[in-house]
């Protein structure tokens, strides 16, 4: 069998330079909460997480059908993906295509090596993209997650889980809705919501209706 040909990429230097006594910067609230909301968003039912997008490069066999749910089930209970990360990937026969964004360089590391390892895998290509470190976006994140969730919204449910249903993607002040919801009515309140934070430039509602 060919040995498995993955792509290693060191985590970057994510230490802040420390603030004088007595005063802490703006923006590391944010990012601590961030950080929280990305990780702690992660305890519920695994059954009803949805399905990071798959495709298949041909008519899947038993063997494709397998490493699907094997990449699934290690991908969501990555303990570095969050509510605010995306997560695809493709099968290739014994190929791992591995793709979407993520807001810590650990995290676009660290499914790599979750996947490592599984029978029969001859290649993991990662193209997981790190979303620049912006605080800017940050303060977006914690405020888009609010308007989503928050103050008795009909649609906190969808943030529970080991894989939340929606995810809220914040890329230079753009963002993007991904995930699955129950009805047209929840996508469009979705996307709704998420257009009342007043500092982005853009949403895009890409949810999937079941």
């Amino acid at each position: 069998m060919e040995s498995v040909d993955m792509e290693r990429r060191q985590p970057m230097d994510t230490s802040k330079e420390i603030a004088p006594k007595g005063r802490v910067k703006k923006w590391i609230l944010p990012v601590l909460f961030v950080f929280a909301l990305s990780t702690v968003f992660g305890v519920s039912n695994l059954s009803a997480a949805p399905r990071p997008e798959v495709v298949f490069h041909s008519t899947p066999t038993n063997y494709e059908a397998w490493l699907t749910n094997k990449v699934y089930q290690r991908l969501v209970t990555n303990p570095w993906y969050g509510v605010f990360d995306n997560l695809e990937y493709k099968i290739d026969g014994s190929k791992v295509i591995l793709l979407g964004q993520v807001v810590f360089p650990l995290t676009r590391s660290s499914v790599a090596d979750s996947v490592k390892g599984i029978k029969g895998v001859t290649q993991i290509v990662n193209e997981v993209k790190d979303l620049p470190f912006s605080p800017f976006d940050n303060q977006i994140r914690l405020a888009e997650y609010r308007a989503l969730f928050f103050e008795g919204s009909p649609l906190f449910h969808y943030s529970m889980g080991v894989n939340p249903r929606i995810h809220i993607i914040v890329d230079n002040s753009r963002v993007t809705l991904v995930g699955v919801v129950d009805s047209k009515a929840d996508r469009e309140l979705a996307g709704m919501r998420a257009r009342t934070v007043p500092t982005v430039f853009s949403v895009s509602n890409e949810l999937k209706v079941l």
